[in-house]
């Protein structure tokens, strides 16, 4: 019998041993419920190739070709990933909308032996489920932000407050990048991914303590944070970490080693800049990054560019501010940093 999910936590409680995603490799790609794992009963170019008979031949041509690919795929799977499952493996398995191809690869993994389900709707229902967290429903927890200038460490004493017992939400980590020109760290999710590991952030948080997110603007590489979280952030209490420029320096420096590392990249990075500085500044910069000194190029670069957009935000802000004095940011400072948020976000 299909289950059917009512909130996005839920899966974790259901005691399946693997949650199997049938759908296409380009759909999985494009986001999946987290933890699935991809065994496509069609390729790309096969689901295509069914879909199109569907619309122009027959549907019923459309479904014995889409029966015989999933036989196919299905018995790949079984001689390969799932060669190895015992005979108490319990999977959940879903498609797109809890159809066809979740249905028929269940069918066989019963057949099998295994305590097989499905989801009903599918991913539909999960990526409802999704939806109605991020743009139906306020955030479920208390919001606090995390701010401070570019160079503050911000994201190393996020990701500590957990030790002090803060609950926080990563959003650079989800995003997979560090908010600013410099800060790509490889491929981004896709929008709905992102969305997706959001929302379960969300779901997870304890209601009734305050939950802490790093500033950032409305747009995180190429991903918009949604509306409401958005809004909350805007609207939420502030704890600001004060560190002098220098300090800022030493600490990006020290962050940024991969940019730093890939000179090509480190030079394509500051070109971006040249809308909207003079090309002298940019050809300084160029020297800076050429010279090898990072610690110089981090300070010119804040000084010039991101101390002032900074001050013009916070300028519209209206949250109150409790200010965290960090004369220096090196490992262990931030780690005494980490603690004073903490009683800070405690004590709002």
């Amino acid at each position: 019998m299909p289950v059917t999910l009512t909130a996005l936590t839920q899966i974790a409680t259901l005691g399946f041993d693997d949650i199997i995603d049938v759908r296409s490799p380009a759909e999985f790609a494009e986001d999946h419920i987290p933890g699935a794992i991809s065994l496509p009963v069609l390729s790309n170019a096969e689901r295509a190739e069914v879909g199109t008979i569907y619309k122009q031949q027959s549907p019923f041509l459309a479904r014995k070709l889409g029966a015989a690919l999933v036989a196919r795929n299905a018995a790949a799977h079984l001689e390969g990933p799932l060669r190895d499952r015992g005979g108490g493996w319990r999977p959940l398995v879903y498609c797109w909308r809890g159809g066809q191809r979740s249905g028929s690869f269940a069918s066989i993994l019963t057949q099998v032996g295994w305590r097989a389900d499905t989801v009903a709707g599918g991913y539909k229902t999960w990526r409802r489920l999704v939806s109605e967290m991020l743009y139906d429903h306020p955030v479920p927890a208390r919001l606090v932000v995390l701010d401070g200038n570019t160079g503050s460490a911000k994201t190393e004493v996020l990701q500590q407050l957990p030790q002090d017992g803060v609950q926080i939400i990563d959003l650079e980590g989800l995003a997979r990048h560090r908010g600013s020109l410099f800060g790509a760290m490889g491929p981004q999710p896709s929008q709905k991914a992102f969305e997706g590991a959001l929302a379960l952030a969300l779901a997870r948080l304890d209601p009734q303590r305050p939950v802490v997110v790093e500033a950032e603007s409305i747009k995180i590489g190429n991903l918009f944070v949604p509306p409401k979280l958005w809004g909350a952030m805007c609207a939420a209490p502030r704890v600001a970490i004060a560190a002098p420029r220098a300090a800022r320096a030493a600490y990006l420096a020290r962050a940024y080693a991969d940019l730093i590392a890939d000179p090509a990249r480190l030079a394509a990075t500051i070109d971006l800049l040249r809308p909207l500085h003079a090309a002298t500044r940019i050809a300084a910069w160029h020297g800076l990054a050429a010279a090898g000194d990072f610690a110089a190029l981090a300070e010119d670069l804040m000084a010039a560019h991101y101390d002032p957009r900074y001050a013009r935000h916070r300028s519209r802000a209206t949250a109150p501010v409790a200010e965290i004095a960090a004369p220096a940011l090196a490992m262990a400072d931030i780690a005494t940093v980490a603690k004073a948020v903490a009683a800070a976000v405690k004590g709002l």
